[in-house]
């Protein structure tokens, strides 16, 4: 059983044996099979990716066919977002 929590509104999703690139939040209707629901996913390491054989994905947010995903919290592995990184950087300055 796999169990992850929605990037976009935290919604606690369950599912099976796997997540299928056409899955939906039913909370919010995001897609599911996203970077920022990868275990992977790390807005502070180069392409925002832990994983460093995996292809280059522009778009975070949308549904994509890499074969290294793996469900993780809600904006994977990594805390905070590049948003929340780049506020805090400009904060400090």
């Amino acid at each position: 059983r796999i169990s992850l929590k929605c990037f976009h509104c935290g919604t606690e999703l369950f599912f099976v044996d796997r997540i299928s690139l056409r899955e939906e939040c039913p909370q919010c209707r995001n897609d599911v099979h996203v970077c920022k629901n990868c275990a992977f996913y790390d807005a502070k390491v180069y392409n925002e990716c832990r994983e460093s054989s995996a292809e280059v994905v522009r778009e975070k947010e949308r549904a994509n066919h890499c074969d290294f995903f793996q469900a993780g919290s809600a904006l994977g592995g990594g805390g905070k977002s590049k948003e929340d990184l780049l506020k805090a950087a400009e904060d400090k300055a």
